[in-house]
């Protein structure tokens, strides 16, 4: 079973719509957690709110996405009905009732992943689970999130630096392999010219950004040629 990622993206109504989505959210994790500890095909998802006009929804799962989402659809759909009250042109509402037009909602708001990259491509969630509980490992390490947003100078830089970072996919990876602590890792194309990199990784965020800097800065180094008000580089 192959490991997939989706950034899911939902409009939001209003700069009043995500603040309230950044008080609603919060509360209703547990549930979501809960769900997707009983789906049982999902790594990590998360939520993140872009801006005033888009709540990001991203996560990486073993399998088919359609079939995930109309999980989540029956798993957690009083969570996305919250979410749905602030979106525009929602999918219908409830969405365990609808799930068929939830899958097909999320599946055109989908924002495709410039290059992905997994640390253990071959396992899956379950696999994983079962491992730590075999060696009885049980939160021995935090995983923690790292979210990047790179604002591009122009509408031209920003198509060189979609391509640059495709053609740099294999060079990614073998470079986070070097890292050694992230779990999973994507550059996303964003709306007004921006790159999302977003990560999830062991350990401090210092003992990170040192390896990353040290290992994966040179990606960095070419984006911030491309990027507003960029910080010294190398």
């Amino acid at each position: 079973m192959s490991q997939s990622h989706f950034t899911l993206r939902f409009p939001l109504k209003s700069p009043e719509d995500a603040k309230a989505l950044a008080e609603l959210l919060p509360p209703l994790m547990p549930q979501l957690f809960e769900a997707a500890d009983t789906i049982g095909t999902i790594h990590y998802s998360r939520f993140t709110l872009l801006s005033e006009k888009t709540l990001l929804f991203l996560g990486d799962f073993d399998g088919e996405f359609g079939q995930l989402m109309a999980n989540l659809a029956a798993q957690a759909g009083p969570v996305f009905d919250a979410i749905f009250q602030h979106v525009v042109s929602p999918t219908p509402t409830p969405v365990a009732a609808n799930a068929e037009a939830f899958v097909e909602w999320t599946a055109a708001h989908i924002v495709h992943a410039l290059n992905l990259y997994t640390a253990y491509p071959a396992v899956t969630a379950r696999e994983i689970k079962a491992l730590a509980s075999a060696a009885d490992v049980h939160d021995t390490c935090e995983q923690r999130p790292f979210l990047v947003i790179l604002p591009i100078k122009s509408s031209i830089a920003f198509v060189e630096v979609k391509l640059l970072l495709i053609a740099r996919g294999k060079g990614t990876t073998k470079d986070l392999d070097k890292v050694g602590t992230p779990h999973f890792a994507q550059f996303v194309p964003l709306e007004d010219n921006q790159i999302g990199f977003f990560t999830v990784y062991d350990g401090t965020f210092n003992e990170y950004i040192a390896d990353f800097t040290k290992n994966i800065g040179q990606v960095f180094d070419l984006i911030f040629k491309f990027t507003k008000n960029p910080p010294p580089s190398p």
